[in-house]
């Protein structure tokens, strides 16, 4: 491995895993074909929140051996547990305990089955959603930014607030969590869990440890057995702490972990700050490279934002509305091919909203569209095949979006189903056209309403002639 703390970590953790499950993560994870986000979530529970929480982990250990010393240290939910390791709170062995116990009391629990799903609305709309329901069950369970909040509750209840959330145009997707975490129903497990860990080791945080479900920083004399049992019943105020955190001054957020979900969501709370600067560890970079090297070429001296960064943040949303506004103005077809754009770099692979999360139950893969042509002309050499543009358009809007890749299946409606605003819609298909040198002037919204469509229109552009190999 190239980072050391990678395979130390995962060793700690491997022996955890073989005292309380019989087997190491690291036998599922790095033997045989590599996992994807997907498969993980396919795996027993152990596997998935162990691995989560030894990235969390190796990702602190080489920032913090690159120089990282943080003024404070911020977990969502199970991160948490990492957060406090990072803080020298417990050791990565115990830490790992925290994690296997937490899981062995619900499964043992016998709890009813529960699910969690993320709506693509505030907490106050979600709310009222869920009065609507009139099911107290059914909570909010994380608050993440103005376009997610996450709802836990028994299976039916949530697939239910999921029907009810498209009848109103807004989007919602299952998540894959093994449980309905920080929901009261959960309140039978406090007790037992804070008593299985109460007796492990813990020392006072060397670094400030901020708790988005406590709403406040961690103390030398808390319970902390009690404290982390708690998080199973309490709602996490994501939105909240990371605001917070800004107005006292912090502007560079770090993630140590495997995603990218958690940086991308800062970047939301905060759409008018023009001075943050949002790392990552685990993520690929566009050009191929770990985000992590990024980050800790940036310890030395944190950069400013770039150019297009801080343009971006002073007039994207008044550059956003002149555009969707000439095209409701444009009645004009696709008048043919048009000049070459320059080539750009390859978008970034996506990831999930969640280590844990998957989409709604829709099919995998991107079956044949009705109505789309049974042998289309072939793409001028060296362009991409529609197969390929399908795969890049569906990598980008899921990226944007955080949405997994899976849900943007070739006829999902972007807005009547997944509750994609016109606004949204518009500034994902001005930079797709952009990149494969089409005129956005020239496209009109309200007839590419799925990724399929918008697919059909490049793949059409391509087969024409108009655009280059270099710019696909």
């Amino acid at each position: 491995m190239k980072y050391q703390q990678v395979g130390t970590t995962f060793k700690a953790v491997d022996a955890v895993a073989r005292e309380r499950f019989g087997n190491a993560v690291s036998a599922v994870l790095f033997d045989g074909v590599p996992l994807t986000a997907d498969d993980l979530v396919e795996q027993p529970g152990w596997v998935s929140q162990l691995a989560v929480y030894a990235s969390a982990v190796a990702a602190w250990r080489i920032l913090r051996d690159n120089g990282l010393r943080p003024r404070i240290l911020v977990g969502h939910s199970l991160g948490e547990i990492p957060a406090l390791v990072a803080a020298g709170v417990f050791s990565v062995e115990d830490g790992a305990r925290v994690v296997a116990e937490r899981l062995r009391t619900l499964e043992e629990a016998d709890l009813p089955t529960g699910r969690m799903a993320a709506l693509t609305l505030d907490g106050q709309r979600t709310r009222r959603l869920l009065d609507l329901l009139d099911d107290p069950a059914v909570v909010v369970a994380a608050e993440n930014h103005d376009r997610q909040t996450v709802i836990s509750g028994p299976e039916s209840s949530v697939r239910a607030a999921l029907r009810v959330a498209r009848e109103l145009n807004a989007g919602g997707l299952l998540l894959a969590s093994p449980f309905a975490f920080h929901n009261p129903a959960l309140e039978p497990v406090r007790a037992p869990f804070a008593a299985r860990i109460g007796g492990l080791l813990r020392q006072a945080p060397d670094t400030d440890v901020y708790s988005p479900i406590l709403r406040r920083a961690y103390r030398a004399d808390d319970d902390l057995a009690a404290l982390l049992a708690e998080h199973l019943v309490r709602p996490v105020d994501f939105r909240g702490t990371v605001r917070g955190l800004y107005e006292a001054g912090v502007t560079t957020f770090v993630e140590a972990g495997g995603l990218g979900a958690l940086g991308r969501c800062v970047a939301r709370v905060l759409p008018e700050a023009d001075d943050l600067t949002i790392r990552s560890t685990f993520t690929l970079e566009a050009d191929g490279r770990l985000g992590v090297e990024r980050a800790v070429a940036g310890l030395a001296e944190d950069p400013a934002p770039d150019t297009f960064e801080r343009f971006w943040a002073a007039y994207g949303t008044r550059l956003v509305a002149r555009v969707q506004a000439g095209l409701a103005a444009s009645a004009v077809p696709l008048a043919g091919p048009a000049e070459p754009a320059p080539a750009t770099a390859a978008a970034p692979s996506p990831s999930s909203v969640e280590p844990a999360q998957t989409g709604m139950p829709t099919p995998n893969g991107t079956p044949p569209r009705t109505g789309a042509p049974v042998a289309p002309s072939p793409a001028p050499a060296g362009a991409p095949d529609r197969e390929e543009l399908f795969a890049t358009v569906r990598a980008l809007y899921a990226q944007a979006l955080e949405y997994p890749e899976e849900v943007f299946t070739e006829e999902v409606l972007l807005e009547a189903e997944l509750g994609i605003d016109s606004v949204k819609q518009v500034e994902l298909l001005t930079r797709v056209t952009g990149r494969y040198g089409l005129p956005p002037s020239d496209v009109r919204l309200s007839d590419h309403d799925t990724v399929g469509k918008v697919v059909d229109l490049l793949h059409a552009h391509l087969v024409s002639g108009g655009v280059s190999s270099a710019a696909a």
